[in-house]
């Protein structure tokens, strides 16, 4: 039985403990809304910097671009212009449907045995829904919440706001990215747990962001469907965080919101030094940014330099009287 995610859960639980008795008990409110997300941001923007520097410091001597179909080669066999692409055009068009689309991971296939013990591929889909569905409405919500943080509110973010709840379901209206986001983080946490086979891989740090995410989802549900808070303060905490004139309203917000906060700000400093920095990862990956024109293209190694060779006519004349001796064909006697 894999335990990690009851490890995970632990630690979630743990800082939530940690940010509600914190802020209701002990009164906490300029530690958790002040002070811990500046320093969640500096910890976001100076581990991304470092992970970006470091992936670009990486050597890449030769092209070892994943394809997905035929190289650019004779002009009478058709070429795989995305899946395979020899030209930047293409390696752009590539890289978007890989970006917004997930359009190597809708590819994938489960490998099982039939009845006659004979090894199969399945078309599988529900991974690749699941996580385009998880990114979408992340996506969503992150941009609505531009709301808190800007004044006049941009009119995109006002449009997206609207046709996220264009169905009009109750008071306040539903979004329906905020349900999105937290029945794909469910489904992806429950596909970890009940498939043996990932359970049996699955570490703590897989599933300590999916918990993060669940509480960040749950107590944003919470707080505009159930207990309600203070938006006209949770606005002014906000924006006196993006102007750098941060102060703690007046107003009780209530420690639902100190929660959902400090998880934010927990994922934020997580995020550069875990696996959720594939986001930005994927534009620096040479097997997706490079194009495939190996059979076009010559490419000699930049890191190349000049090394002393001994030759073998240079060997022959330091050792031929031996060779001879020893009775070794030589070249020249």
């Amino acid at each position: 039985m894999n335990v990690n995610y009851m490890v995970s859960l632990i630690a979630v639980i743990v800082l939530f403990l940690l940010a509600y008795v914190g802020v209701e008990a002990a009164g906490l409110q300029f530690l958790f809304g002040i002070v811990i997300p500046y320093l969640a941001v500096i910890a976001f923007i100076g581990g991304v910097i470092y992970r970006i520097v470091d992936w670009a410091r990486s050597p890449v001597p030769f092209r070892i671009t994943t394809t997905g179909g035929q190289q650019q080669s004779l002009p009478w066999i058709k070429p795989a212009k995305f899946d395979n692409p020899h030209t930047t055009g293409g390696v752009i068009v590539r890289m978007a449907l890989e970006v917004l689309f997930f359009r190597s991971l809708f590819r994938n296939n489960t490998a099982r045995l039939d009845k006659a013990g004979k090894l199969t591929y399945i078309w599988e889909k529900w991974l690749w829904l699941g996580a385009l569905a998880f990114h979408w409405a992340f996506l969503t919500v992150l941009v609505r919440h531009l709301r808190f943080f800007t004044e006049p509110v941009p009119l995109p973010v006002k449009l997206l706001e609207t046709l996220d709840g264009f169905l009009q379901i109750g008071i306040p209206v539903i979004q329906l990215s905020g349900v999105v986001l937290l029945a794909a983080a469910l489904f992806l946490f429950l596909r970890r747990v009940l498939i043996p086979q990932i359970n049996y891989i699955s570490l703590a740090a897989d599933f300590f962001p999916l918990f993060l995410l669940i509480g960040i989802a749950l107590s944003g549900i919470l707080m505009r469907y159930f207990t309600k808070i203070d938006v006209i303060a949770a606005k002014e905490l906000a924006m006196g965080l993006v102007t750098f004139h941060p102060i703690i309203p007046k107003d009780a917000i209530g420690g639902i919101f100190y929660v959902h906060l400090f998880f934010v700000c927990i994922l934020l400093a997580y995020f550069p030094f875990s696996k959720l920095m594939h986001m930005g990862g994927i534009f620096l990956s040479p097997t997706r940014n490079l194009p495939g024109n190996t059979r076009a293209v010559r490419h000699v190694n930049p890191w190349n330099y000049p090394v002393k060779v001994h030759t073998y006519e240079e060997y022959e004349d330091e050792f031929r009287e031996k060779m001879i001796e020893a009775g070794l064909p030589v070249e020249k006697e």
